[in-house]
């Protein structure tokens, strides 16, 4: 008899990533060099909840039979009290299925963009200096489906454009670094694959905390749109993003072919070539420009990019655009000039 069907999906699920991890290892210009590259690492990045710790577990069984090594990282947020015992405690669980190196890492969480960025900044940073001094291939994340689904409906909810909607993706980060096994999968098939293996779980009580907007709308706004539009809304949702990410590239990759065409000698933005694009492949130029030139992207909203847009397509004699990071947009002489200021 085969594996319960929850235990075979998820086990599926990471094969096939690390099936792409190690196709990606070996066809690097060192792994070339070389007969016989040595072993990728893969770290999980496991909270004890029921997502990563059936990660941690499917990425336990999978990995010695496919040649690869395989560790853990849990992040310690200091948010709550016992949280460096509770680290402890994952540590533990981690090595007893056999993962090596498993290490516990404490960060301190600011408070820029609101607890939960901050927080997720702060563990993005720790699994990104793990992931150096161990020399890991990859990190992987256990966001599932219904994950996937929140993060659509927050993006619908902050106008944020297309690129919002396409929620997280299955391969992001420094090279392809984190990758996300579980985006097809329901939350509710990596909860039953731990339990008919026995494993503990942790439950964050800041998952039901109707403090933080994540937690409301998993516990209220999901269940509420199921109410009212039948169930298949997480699947609905989920598949939104993919469409979405798929549209995003492409009008990504557009707006990278289009900006030389639309820059003079001298490497400024001239308007009338800009007015002449799509409003979506321009107003990406515009982003990429104020980026480049120091706005943090995390507080570029779109009601900036919209203010900069009106300096080419509604031309008025408008003066200065002050915009995040001390960064300035102005139009001279029928260019448009994004600089410090």
């Amino acid at each position: 008899m085969g594996p319960h069907p929850a235990v075979a999906a998820i086990r599926l699920a990471v094969r096939r990533v690390l099936h792409d991890i190690l196709t990606d290892h070996h066809s690097t210009p060192d792994a070339l060099a070389h007969e016989r590259p040595p072993s990728p690492l893969v770290l999980v990045a496991c909270s004890g909840g029921a997502d990563s710790m059936a990660l941690a577990s499917a990425l336990a069984f999978e990995a010695p039979r496919l040649g690869v090594r395989a560790g853990g990282v849990t992040v310690d947020h200091g948010l709550q009290a016992g949280s460096d015992l509770r680290a402890d405690e994952v540590v533990l669980r981690l090595r007893e299925l056999g993962l090596d190196p498993v290490e516990a890492t404490a960060v301190t969480v600011g408070r820029e963009g609101g607890p939960e960025a901050a927080a997720r900044d702060a563990r993005y940073a720790a699994l990104d200096d793990a992931a150096d001094r161990h020399g890991a291939a990859a990190i992987l994340l256990g966001h599932t489906r219904d994950d996937q689904a929140e993060t659509v409906l927050l993006g619908l909810a902050r106008g944020s454009g297309i690129r919002s909607l396409s929620g997280m993706a299955a391969v992001s980060g420094a090279g392809g670094r984190y990758r996300r096994p579980f985006l097809q999968l329901d939350r509710q098939t990596a909860r039953k694959a731990c339990m008919v293996q026995s494993l503990p779980v942790w439950d964050d009580p800041h998952n039901t905390d109707p403090a933080y907007t994540r937690s409301r709308l998993r516990h209220e706004g999901l269940p509420a749109l199921e109410k009212a539009l039948g169930k298949g809304v997480v699947e609905a949702l989920a598949r939104t993003a993919q469409l979405s990410r798929d549209d995003a590239d492409a009008l990504d990759a557009w707006a990278g072919r289009a900006e030389a065409a639309v820059r003079d000698n001298a490497g400024l933005l001239e308007c009338a070539k800009l007015y002449a694009l799509p409003p979506a492949v321009r107003r990406r130029i515009l982003r990429r420009a104020a980026i480049e030139a120091g706005a943090p992207a995390g507080s570029l909203f779109a009601r900036h990019i919209e203010e900069i847009d009106r300096l080419i397509t509604g031309w008025r004699g408008q003066g200065v655009i002050n915009l995040p990071g001390k960064v300035v947009a102005q139009r001279q002489g029928g260019r448009l000039v994004i600089r410090q200021g």
